[in-house]
């Protein structure tokens, strides 16, 4: 459903907060209540009655980050593999970091992987953190996946790279 606008609706709540609404494609109605105490509430509402809620899951911080992280990840990961249908040998790859890898605790400049290849590091996964457009200060870390694009070979250059296999 490529450009369709997703709406979300803010409705304050008076000495509660704000809830955010989202209306899926499937009908569903998800929201976030935001307490002004700094709680938020991931709600789901009855199909039938918009206002009638199914379920109420209180997040903690943590809990919000990881949810929020989870479907950042997914659907960058998601586009990023989108991209392959779109463009005749534009892949994406995701390229762990080996832990004898010599750019560990390195910066992801010091690789010069768009220089000597013409693929790009697009986002970094550590743990459950997407960093997403990594700046060339960016610090590798021992077991950090690297998402890069590019064509078969500049791939495979970055992954050799990563390796410590690429000679300049």
């Amino acid at each position: 459903m490529e450009g369709v606008r997703v709406r979300v609706e803010q409705t304050p709540l008076p000495g509660i907060g704000v809830r955010h609404d989202l209306v899926t494609s499937s009908g569903r109605t998800v929201g976030v209540v935001s307490h002004r105490n700094g709680r938020r509430d991931l709600v789901l509402y009855d199909v039938d009655d918009p206002d009638s809620c199914l379920a109420s899951i209180p997040l903690t911080d943590d809990e919000a980050e990881a949810l929020a992280d989870v479907l950042g990840a997914s659907l960058m990961l998601g586009q990023l593999s989108g991209l392959r249908q779109q463009a005749a040998g534009l892949l994406t790859e995701q390229i762990a970091l080996p832990a004898g890898s010599p750019f560990v605790g390195r910066k992801l400049g010091d690789t010069r992987a768009r220089t000597r290849t013409s693929a790009s590091i697009v986002a970094v996964l550590r743990e459950r953190e997407v960093i997403a457009s990594p700046l060339p200060s960016f610090v590798f870390d021992a077991n950090d996946v690297v998402v890069a694009v590019g064509t078969r070979q500049g791939l495979d250059g970055v992954t050799a790279i990563l390796a410590g296999d690429h000679d300049d």
